[in-house]
């Protein structure tokens, strides 16, 4: 069997994810070593990354790119990659045939919190795109109408971060781009009506 160019980097570890995700339909992601599956995302999760990438898609320059659920890969690291929301890295990976950008390419990270994953994208993640020297990473929780922006990663922290709620902007300020996030209108999650939220 003749095995595709991505194929070959793969460790044992992220061919599992990856057959995982086809099995399940789930998104996977290897968080120090962990292998975690995550549902597809509600509507209103869904509609919240649809507004920030309609507002981000014609104000980047042109060396820049937004991919919603495309994969980046922690440096160093034979196995850890992380799947956010949204993607701003080089606009190259575009006409790539990978499935995982390269580290160091990522200019932004947009996660929607999850009612089930809160921890993880409110505390777990933000180390870990430090670490990934991720120049900033914006988390939006529509379960409170809030927004916390990242920034300045060093030694595996971000040494900046600034709190908003929904009807503030969120200012951006990566290399090459100086913009405005608006948040009004974006959706908040109605009360769990179960266990589960269904």
């Amino acid at each position: 069997m003749t095995m595709t160019v991505p194929e070959r980097g793969m460790t044992r570890l992220r061919r599992t994810a990856e057959a995982a995700e086809e099995a399940t339909g789930l998104r996977a992601e290897i968080i120090r070593g962990v292998l975690m599956m995550s549902p597809t995302p509600r509507g209103k999760h869904a509609k919240v990354v649809n507004v920030v990438y309609d507002q981000l898609k014609p104000v980047l320059p042109s060396d820049l790119d937004a991919f919603q659920l495309a994969s980046v890969a922690l440096p160093h690291d034979p196995d850890d990659y992380a799947t956010p929301d949204l993607l701003v890295c080089d606009a190259a990976f575009g006409d790539s045939d990978d499935w995982l950008a390269e580290p160091g390419s990522a200019a932004l990270v947009v996660e929607v919190v999850s009612r089930g994953s809160a921890t993880k994208d409110t505390r777990d993640m933000v180390s870990w795109y430090a670490e990934a020297d991720v120049p900033a990473y914006l988390v939006i929780d529509p379960r409170q109408g809030t927004w916390t922006l990242h920034t300045v990663p060093k030694d595996g922290a971000y040494q900046g971060s600034l709190r908003g709620e929904y009807g503030e902007d969120v200012p951006l300020e990566l290399e090459g781009l100086r913009t405005k996030l608006t948040t009004d209108g974006l959706p908040r999650y109605g009360p769990e009506r179960g266990a589960n939220g269904r």
